[in-house]
């Protein structure tokens, strides 16, 4: 077998932490030795053994002096949660150490290479470098940024509505869809609305079609103008974050909410008097430690969104149907001239049912 297939099964181990291990990165291992797998392990939870040690407790005695061990993320050698993996590596006498990529956190990045290279282990790095790069993209950007990735969510007609004139938008797209939408919810740490979705959908904003925990809920509304009745806020399926001016903050509507357990975060205004987009995610991920945030509307917000250029990834969840005068998906977003068009890259495109998934890139 090559590099690239036991990679290749490192990365499909990684992805098992999916919603659990964030804002630390998903990364999977195997060990090899005399060309058979001895043993596998993944990073389980925030706090739990990273992969590297999780596979080598799985390993039940055997001796590992002159195995292969094949890791997407680069071994960790800073005391955190956990010892560094990076010890341990050297104390089981592995020979090769096989790499998908370097750890981008600057505690970390090259030293566990140059590290286990110095005890004399062989180390191979970027094999499948691009794709490991894919798993880890949230732990990327915010480790090396310490903002949110963010990936914008529609699910629209094939003219590009989310509703029609009159507001109707449920359900555009099919049961399908709808479930790839779960998958999404579950992989990122928030999920994020504006006000007038919540009025017109009460969404809940969980995970239902698919296992999996539930991400944190955001809502923007500047003057805490929802109703302390609206469902999201008297259900107990994941904590609550709004986002308001920083005037109604501290109001007798902020300390309702607050005392219902509610979050009330307060985030400047821009020149146009909306929520800052830039100030609101750089908050979040301050306070609420949020590495990664879905945006699911409405138009007004996914056209903040794409104005400020916040934004890291776009999936279009197309129906095949034509709404004609409607709701645009990115209606309230406005250019003059070709130019300032943001340019994104076509990252896949998935059929769902009679759907069309679009996944998109910020090129």
């Amino acid at each position: 077998m090559t590099n690239e297939f036991y990679m290749n099964r490192a990365i499909e181990l990684a992805y098992k932490g999916t919603g659990y291990v964030s804002p630390n990165p998903r990364v999977g291992a195997v060990i090899v030795k005399n060309g058979v797998v001895i043993a596998e392990g993944w990073h389980k939870k925030f706090g739990a053994p990273h992969a590297e040690i999780d596979a080598i407790e799985n390993c039940k005695g055997v001796d590992l002096s002159d195995a292969t061990l094949y890791v997407n993320l680069e071994p960790c050698t800073h005391y955190g949660k956990t010892p560094p993996c990076t010890n341990a590596i050297i104390e089981k006498k592995f020979r090769n150490v096989v790499i998908g990529m370097t750890d981008p956190n600057p505690v970390v990045s090259g030293r566990g290479i140059s590290i286990l290279k110095d005890a004399g282990i062989n180390v191979e790095t970027d094999v499948l470098n691009e794709d490991c790069k894919w798993v880890n993209r949230f732990f990327i950007k915010n480790i090396t940024t310490k903002l949110p990735y963010i990936i914008i969510k529609t699910a629209q007609s094939l003219d590009g509505n989310i509703a029609t004139s009159k507001g109707e938008s449920k359900w555009i797209t099919s049961t399908e869809s709808r479930k790839a939408v779960h998958t999404l919810r579950f992989e990122a740490d928030a999920v994020l609305v504006g006000k007038r979705t919540v009025l017109t959908d009460n969404p809940s904003l969980t995970v239902r079609d698919v296992e999996g925990r539930n991400p944190i809920r955001i809502i923007f509304d500047s003057s805490l103008s929802l109703p302390v009745e609206t469902g999201i806020f008297n259900d107990s399926a994941s904590s609550v974050i709004v986002c308001c001016k920083p005037e109604s903050s501290d109001g007798r509507k902020a300390e309702i909410l607050k005392s219902m357990g509610i979050n009330v975060l307060p985030v400047w205004q821009n020149n146009e008097g909306k929520l800052d987009i830039q100030d609101a995610i750089t908050k979040l991920s301050r306070e609420f430690n949020i590495a990664s945030i879905l945006v699911e509307g409405g138009a007004s917000i996914f056209s903040s969104f794409i104005s400020e250029k916040a934004f890291d990834e776009i999936h279009l969840f197309i129906a095949p149907i034509i709404v004609g005068k409607g709701i645009s998906v990115f209606g309230d977003f406005q250019i003059h001239h070709l130019i300032e068009a943001p340019h994104l890259k076509i990252k896949g495109v998935i059929k769902r049912n009679t759907d069309l998934q679009v996944i998109a890139i910020k090129s």
